[in-house]
C-alpha cells in the first residue's frame, strides 16, 4: 500500500468512528464491533506505513554504504598509486646518483 491509500483508509475509519459516536449513547455490541474494526484498520495502516518507512530507510542506508565504500576504495587505490609512484621515483633517483658517481647498483 502506498501512503495515499493508507491516509484515505485512516480518514475513512476516523469518519466512521466519529459518525458512530454521534448516533447516540447506546452501548450496543454493533457499535463496539465497529469501533474494534476501526481500531484494527488504523493499526494495520500504521503498521504498513512503518514497514514502508523501514524499507525506504534501509534502501537509503545501503546506498550510502555503497557510496562510502566506493569513495573509500578509490582513495585507497589512489594512495597506493601515489606510494608506488614515490617509490619508483626514489629508485630512479638512487639509480641516477649511483650512475653519476660510478657506483654499482
Amino acid at each position: 500500500m502506498n501512503s495515499k491509500k493508507i491516509c484515505g483508509i485512516l480518514v475513512a475509519f476516523a469518519a466512521l468512528a466519529a459518525f458512530n459516536g454521534t448516533t447516540g449513547a447506546q452501548e450496543s455490541s454493533g457499535v463496539k464491533q465497529d469501533a474494534k474494526a476501526v481500531g484494527h484498520g488504523v493499526a494495520n495502516g500504521a503498521r504498513d506505513v512503518g514497514h514502508a518507512t523501514k524499507h525506504v530507510a534501509v534502501k537509503v542506508g545501503h546506498a550510502g554504504k555503497e557510496a562510502g565504500l566506493g569513495i573509500g576504495h578509490g582513495a585507497k587505490k589512489a594512495g597506493i598509486a601515489v606510494g608506488h609512484g614515490a617509490r619508483d621515483g626514489w629508485n630512479a633517483t638512487r639509480h641516477a646518483v649511483k650512475h653519476v658517481f660510478h657506483k654499482d647498483d
